[in-house]
C-alpha cells in the first residue's frame, strides 16, 4: 500500500472530514478526495461512509485505522527516540503504572516535571496489567514488584506498606479504634479482593474483612477508597505513600501494616541513553527524596508488625 495514501486516509479518520483532514495536511478537499477513491480502489473496498454528521468508517476502514494508528503512534515515538540525541527533552514519553500509585502518586507531581521540561509529552498509563516494555507497550513502568524481565534497567524507588486510615472529622465522630476488636464496630473501607491488586495488601485486608461483623465498603481502586474515607465513610486500607501530601487523616491500629511493597522504576537497556527517560529518572528520585522527607516519621522502612500475619 501506499504510505502516502495511508497518512492521508489517517488524517481523514482521525478528522472524521475530508475539509479538516485537508486543512490539517495542507491540501484541497478534493485532492484528499482523490486520494482516498484510489485507496480504496487498490484495496477494492469501501472504508467510509456518507452520515449528516461527517465521514463514518466502515469495518474495513476500522481495521485499517488500527493499523494506520499503530503505525502513526510507532513513528512518533521513533522520531522522537532519533531527536533524542539532541539536548532539548522533548517528544513522548509512555509511562505505566498501577491506577493508585500514578493517581495519588505520580499525577500530583507532574506539574513540576512539565514546568522544568515544557515541551516533554506524556502518555501515562495507568492499570493494574503489567505492561511489555521489550514489546514497545511502555517506554517506563514503575511497578509495585521487581521486574521479572533479565533485560531491564531497574531501580528500587522506596517500600509501600498497606495501613488503616480515617478521616479527622470520623475519628471526632466515631472515636478511634485502638485495638482489632475495636475496630470490627467500624465500617471498614477496603480493596474490593476479587479486583487486581497487589498480593500483600489482599494479604493484610483478608483478616480484617473476615472477622468485620459490621458494615463494610470494597472497592476496585486507592482512589475510590481515598474517597470514601475523605467523605468520613469508615476506616479505609490505603497505601501510606498517601500521607505526605494528604491532610486529615488519622492513622488507625499504625502497628498493623502490611508486609513491605517494593516500588520499581524500570526501563528497557536501548532507552539507557535516553534524554527523556533520564530526565523523569532523575525527576522521579528528586521527588522520591523530597517525599520521604515530607512523610511520617518512621513511615519507609517501619517493621511489619505480627498483626499483619494474622
Amino acid at each position: 500500500m501506499d504510505w502516502d495514501k495511508l497518512r492521508i486516509f489517517h488524517a481523514v479518520a482521525d478528522a472524521g472530514s475530508l475539509t479538516h483532514a485537508g486543512e490539517t495536511l495542507h491540501l484541497s478537499q478534493s485532492a484528499v478526495s482523490r486520494q482516498i477513491r484510489a485507496l480504496e480502489i487498490s484495496l477494492n473496498t469501501t472504508l467510509f461512509r456518507r452520515h449528516a454528521r461527517g465521514l463514518i468508517l466502515t469495518e474495513q476502514g476500522e481495521l485499517l485505522f488500527e493499523a494506520t494508528r499503530t503505525m502513526t503512534t510507532r513513528l512518533d515515538a521513533t522520531a522522537a527516540r532519533i531527536r533524542d540525541s539532541e539536548d532539548e527533552v522533548f517528544g513522548e514519553l509512555r509511562i505505566t503504572t498501577t491506577t493508585g500509585f500514578g493517581t495519588l502518586w505520580l499525577a500530583p507531581r507532574l506539574p513540576r516535571l512539565f514546568e522544568r521540561y515544557p515541551n516533554l509529552k506524556i502518555d501515562l498509563m495507568l492499570e493494574e496489567r503489567v505492561l511489555d516494555l521489550a514489546m514497545r507497550e511502555a517506554d517506563v513502568a514503575i511497578r509495585m514488584k521487581e521486574p521479572s524481565q533479565a533485560d531491564l534497567i531497574r531501580r528500587r524507588l522506596m517500600e509501600v506498606r498497606i495501613r488503616f486510615y480515617a478521616s479527622t472529622g470520623y475519628v471526632e465522630k466515631n472515636g478511634l479504634p485502638r485495638t482489632p476488636e475495636e475496630l470490627n464496630s467500624h465500617r471498614l473501607i477496603t480493596h474490593s479482593p476479587a479486583s487486581p491488586q497487589v498480593r500483600a495488601g489482599a494479604d493484610f485486608a483478608l483478616p480484617f474483612l473476615a472477622s468485620n461483623l459490621q458494615s463494610v465498603l470494597t472497592v476496585n481502586s486507592y482512589f475510590g477508597i481515598l474517597q470514601g474515607v475523605a467523605q468520613g465513610l469508615g476506616v479505609g486500607a490505603l497505601p501510606d505513600y498517601i500521607t505526605a501530601d494528604t491532610p486529615n487523616l488519622v492513622s488507625v491500629l499504625p502497628e498493623d501494616q502490611s508486609a513491605p511493597i517494593p516500588v520499581y522504576l524500570a526501563y528497557v537497556e536501548e532507552l539507557r541513553h535516553s534524554k527523556r527517560v533520564t530526565a523523569f529518572r532523575d525527576f522521579v528520585l528528586e521527588e522520591i527524596t523530597a517525599y520521604k522527607r515530607k512523610a511520617e516519621p518512621g513511615l519507609a522502612g517501619a517493621p511489619v508488625s505480627h498483626a499483619a500475619s494474622r
